[in-house]
């Protein structure tokens, strides 16, 4: 067997399975629907994909079928998606005759769609009115559309001729065909490359001059070419976001604005654009030049690294403004990339660099990312507790990229025990992936930067790329944050989510509350967060690996509640696309809401007693503070722990053995001894005691130190700079902020309070001091 009949045997299995556990009653063509936008998706051709099925009249004059749909975030792109599948155990061929039938019916249904009258015959209840709607009344939409790509999917083989492209209300409609090759080569080589000639160009003939950089290395081969402002204008109108190397597509803003000063030069000054405008950085793995060496006639896998803005300006300002832009010519810096195995990874630096100007974060550029990877080893090890419905434990499967779960899956299991083996450990419902990930996270809580919200339920209704883009920049922690807890709660996350999407029902299951499930189970969920002041029980959840019957209940009415209120509230029909704005949300989150919060109060986090969970960055700081603790003690000089033995015995403040490990600790200090783990915790009370009732005591330190001719290595406080760490003001901040929460005892805060009032002196002694009350004040949520 081949390795094409291998991966169709692979997505055969993939169907049934996935059909057999589908909620939502989803044919197998509609499963393969799923499964193919899940893989353009990732491969950068399409992007916010749903599946919505819809017919008419087959066999007839007006017949129409659709099976999904994407609109992009800018509204420049709707893709349209039909599919033509069969059951069979082989790979067949699909005839001409077919590709032609299902030609038609897509372009009948825009046709129809785009021209306002279909809306009208459908119910609002229909999972395609929300996009027939938007297609015929979106302004927005009707602005900014550029492309329109009909997607006729089929997990056949296809050897004829493309379609070609049609005009259809003013929209040019594109066609493409996905076939079982194609699905193949994108699932081992990620997408498909964009090859130009440019002497056949949408049968125009450009001319790219270009100057070769005389450099030699093993990487990569660099050029400086002049495009036409016509050429990039028809690579735009044909190619889009494709041209946008795949990394950093989501975080360019590559959007159908146009920027004022480009636009400007190109209407009142073309001839000076190449003398104002950067230029372009792009990519390739090949190109092909001329006899003379001076120009390109070939490209093969070109990627736009930088410069996204400046194409999308020059084909939108020819567009709206109808500007003259054959005198606008675009310098292009172009790599062409020589190292085959290292292609993506210089590929994905160059983005990098290019676009520092951009803002966009080392974390924008997801493949290897850390905190994705520390996820991944986790979601490999940690086995989920054994429940009463699953007698052995089980591990959530994090998919960080494409296809790891199949790969593992072949790895481990080659022969058929070992197989089952895999499946039990690893069940197929519990893979998630990246935009999974930031779908669970960025619907539970809301995110500021500033005074700007940046992370909300509206942002997850605004799609997977959109939605994962913020998650990247503003929601995923540190590497150092990513811990075993951590993990538990995402899982925990995921469970309420995936439960909360059942619950919300289907026509099939003959229970749904609407039309509007991927607004309202975010929206829900971010409710349920703030209803239950951010005390929801995650770990019970984790424990239990479901929710709770009342829990479920009360989300339920919840949603229908939220369902009813978006609709009521929207200022328009486009109820989707009013959930896309933090406006609609505030909203909701400001509505008095019907809930008995009794109802789940066993779901929620007791506060007598709290689930003991210990994360990771809570461990390095317990290390941190014992380091701080031991400079402490050994800050202070031998002899007046001689004294504070002899104060604690003639006080009685220090009860045995507290003066004999006062004696021990000078004994060690003046021999440069070992401290124990013993002998710091004692020493710790001691030297708050001593603070408590005698703080005068330490103020002869410095003194003593001096007489004893002590030193004290500077080198040796690591304990985060405290001199300079520690100031005045952060203590007078402190003290404002622990004044009514009155977290801190009273002898310490007014420690505190004696030198803010100026009764004391801030020294280093004390800056020692007040950073203990420091990390436990922000254990509490202080912000210094």
């Amino acid at each position: 067997m081949n390795e094409l009949n291998k991966f169709y045997q692979s997505l055969m299995q993939d169907v049934v399975a996935m059909q057999s556990g589908d909620d939502d009653g989803n044919t197998q063509e509609q499963v393969f629907t799923r499964i193919c936008q899940e893989m353009l998706s990732e491969a950068g051709e399409t992007e916010n994909a749903y599946i919505a099925y819809d017919e008419r009249d087959l066999g007839r004059k007006g017949q129409h079928k659709i099976n999904g749909y994407a609109v992009s975030d800018n509204y420049e792109n709707v893709d349209l998606f039909i599919s033509i599948f069969n059951n069979k155990q082989d790979i067949c061929s699909i005839s001409k005759s077919e590709i032609d039938t299902a030609v038609k019916r897509i372009s009948n249904f825009f046709r129809k769609a785009i021209y306002n009258d279909y809306v009208n015959e459908i119910a609002e209840s229909s999972e395609i009115f929300e996009f027939a709607d938007t297609l015929a009344n979106y302004d927005e939409l009707k602005d900014n559309l550029i492309r329109v790509n009909a997607f006729i999917l089929t997990n056949g083989q296809y050897k004829g001729d493309i379609p070609a492209s049609q005009s259809i209300s003013g929209y040019t409609v594109f066609y493409r065909i996905i076939d079982i090759d194609f699905l193949y080569k994108i699932s081992e080589q990620s997408r498909v490359p964009i090859e130009l000639d440019f002497d056949n160009l949408n049968g125009e003939h450009f001319e790219i001059p270009c100057l070769s950089a005389n450099i030699e290395n093993t990487d990569y081969e660099a050029y400086i070419a002049i495009v036409s402002g016509e050429c990039l204008a028809i690579l735009y109108h044909d190619y889009g976001a494709r041209l946008l190397e795949q990394n950093v597509r989501s975080f360019l803003q590559f959007t159908g604005k146009i920027n004022k000063g480009i636009r400007k030069t190109i209407n009142e000054e073309p001839h000076m654009f190449l003398a104002f405008n950067n230029g372009i950085a792009a990519t390739a793995d090949h190109i092909l030049l001329d006899e003379t060496g001076r120009f390109i006639k070939k490209i093969s896998n070109l990627q736009i690294v930088n410069g996204g803005q400046t194409t999308a300006s020059i084909y939108n300002t020819s567009r709206k403004d109808k500007a003259d832009i054959s005198k606008i010519y675009v310098q292009v810096k172009l790599s062409v990339i020589k190292d085959k195995e290292q292609y993506a990874n210089i590929v994905s630096r160059i983005s990098q660099y290019a676009n520092t100007q951009n803002k966009v974060n080392d974390a924008d550029f997801t493949a290897n990312n850390p905190a994705l990877i520390e996820i991944e080893k986790l979601s490999r090890y940690i086995l989920s507790p054994v429940t009463l419905e699953n007698n052995m434990p089980t591990s959530w499967f994090f998919e960080r990229a494409r296809g790891q779960y199949k790969t593992l899956r072949s790895k481990e299991g080659f022969t058929k025990s070992r197989q089952a083996a895999f499946d039990l450990k690893f069940p197929k419902n519990q893979v998630f992936t990246k935009v999974e990930l930031a779908k669970y996270i960025n619907a539970w809580q809301e995110v500021y930067s500033g005074k700007s919200m940046v992370i909300g339920p509206h942002i997850v209704v605004r799609g997977n790329e959109k939605n994962y883009a913020r998650f990247m920049n503003y929601n995923l922690p540190e590497s150092k944050y990513i811990d075993v807890a951590y993990f538990e709660d995402i899982i925990a996350k995921a469970i309420l989510f995936r439960t909360a999407d059942k619950r919300y029902g289907t026509k099939v299951s003959g229970n749904h509350i609407g039309e509007l499930k991927q607004v309202v189970v975010p929206y829900t969920l971010s409710l349920l967060n703030i209803i239950t002041k951010g005390q929801l029980d995650l770990y019970k959840i984790w424990k239990n690996q479901r929710i709770s019957l009342e829990l479920s209940d009360f989300i339920y009415e919840l949603m229908k509640q939220v369902n009813q209120f978006i609709i009521d509230k929207s200022p328009v029909s486009h109820y989707i696309e009013w959930a896309k704005k933090e406006e609609c949300w505030l909203m909701v989150r400001g509505n008095k809401w019907s809930y008995n919060i009794a109802d789940i109060n066993a779901d929620c986090i007791d506060e007598n007693n709290p689930p003991k969970r210990t994360h990771k960055v809570d461990v390095e700081n317990v290390e941190e503070d014992r380091r701080h603790q031991e400079e402490i003690l050994k800050s202070i000089p031998f002899s007046l722990w001689k004294k504070i033995e002899e104060w604690g015995r003639d006080t009685g403040f220090l009860e045995a053995p507290y003066p004999m490990v006062a004696s021990d600790i000078a004994y060690k200090v003046k021999n440069g001894r070992k401290f124990l783990e013993t002998d710091i915790s004692r020493g710790i009370a001691i030297y708050e005691k001593v603070w408590q009732y005698n703080p005068e005591l330490l103020m002869e330190a410095d003194e003593l130190a001096a007489k004893d001719q002590a030193t004290i290595d500077k080198q040796q406080f690591r304990s985060m700079d405290i001199s300079s760490s520690i100031t005045l003001e952060l203590v007078q901040q402190m003290v404002d902020w622990d004044k009514r929460r009155r977290i801190l005892e009273d002898w310490k805060w007014k420690a505190m309070k004696d030198v803010v009032d100026g009764k004391k002196v801030l020294n280093d002694r004390m800056k020692y001091a007040f950073y203990f009350n420091l990390q436990a004040l922000k254990k509490k949520g202080f912000p210094g």
